[in-house]
């Protein structure tokens, strides 16, 4: 028998988790000093961690150290469980060190047990797509090695693309270069962001003015969704009426879009900050960056 996991960097909504019977790993995150971890937001106040910021505060992230991986994947494996782990962008996170490190000293204790790790090569929205369409081949009786065969195509029909409100929590982060944020900042510009085939962050395309790039967003989803059945997400970072706007752009010229809208949580929105807006889609393929 295999369960299937996540983590809370695809922020899935925890409603939508449950009703998929999905398990998943709490990524953590400290605000003011204290550590938190990210619930998909079944109890999370996100008027305060947002407030906290635009006031000055630094959040930050931090990796999951060996033992608190061995500790959420040994009762699995001594229920006798199989694990398929599908996961946020590993090169986003050194994260993945300390898993790799705990699966191989679980594999002397449990040998008979296996953890298949897949990943999204995304992020937030990007990943939440394709834990959805493996949890879907799931429901419908997949194994793990048909459900990864799936992925490996669908992963690479996955669009995220998003448009910051200020580009210096990137910087902060060491998403972007401080160079390139204080330019965008002078010149007013708001990059779409995206991740390319290997899970890096990117620039898809500059655009001058946050109506221009919320635009942007909305006709990307419109020109490029390839696939109606599949959610269509709108996500934002305590910016609810800009991310509606996004979502009725798009209702406008594809009203069957299923389209399901969400916040930002803690943990993604510690290093793109309050006033993002994405979009996350299933398109024919990855968009290509600028180089």
């Amino acid at each position: 028998m295999s369960v299937l996991l996540c983590d809370s960097n695809c922020e899935l909504w925890y409603e939508r988790a449950e009703e998929l019977r999905l398990d998943y790993i709490s990524m953590p995150y400290y605000l003011e000093g204290e550590v938190c971890y990210y619930d998909l937001g079944k109890n999370t106040d996100f008027r305060k961690f947002y407030d906290a910021v635009r006031a000055g505060a630094i959040p930050k992230t931090q990796a999951l150290n060996p033992e608190e991986y061995k500790e959420i994947l040994t009762p699995y494996f001594e229920r006798g469980e199989d694990v398929l782990y599908v996961s946020f962008s590993h090169k986003m996170s050194g994260t993945f060190q300390s898993l790799q490190i705990a699966l191989n000293e679980l594999k002397e204790r449990y040998p008979d047990r296996k953890c298949t790790v897949f990943n999204t090569n995304s992020i937030s929205a990007g990943a939440a797509l394709q834990v959805e369409q493996a949890a879907r081949l799931k429901s419908q009786g997949a194994t793990d090695e048909e459900i990864v065969a799936y992925l490996t195509e669908f992963t690479n029909q996955t669009t995220l693309c998003f448009v910051v409100d200020d580009l210096m929590h990137l910087k902060r982060g060491g998403r972007l270069s401080s160079a390139a944020a204080v330019a965008g900042t002078i010149l007013a510009l708001k990059p779409i962001l995206t991740t390319d085939a290997e899970g890096g962050l990117c620039v898809l395309t500059k655009i001058s003015g946050k109506k221009k790039a919320l635009t942007t967003l909305a006709n990307k989803v419109i020109d490029e969704l390839t696939d109606e059945t599949c959610t269509v997400f709108v996500i934002d970072a305590d910016a609810k009426e800009d991310g509606d706007r996004v979502r009725d752009l798009i209702l406008q010229k594809r009203p069957n879009a299923k389209i399901f809208r969400q916040p930002i949580g803690p943990v993604v929105g510690s290093h793109c900050g309050p006033g993002t807006v994405g979009v996350a889609y299933a398109s024919a393929s990855r968009p290509i960056p600028l180089k």
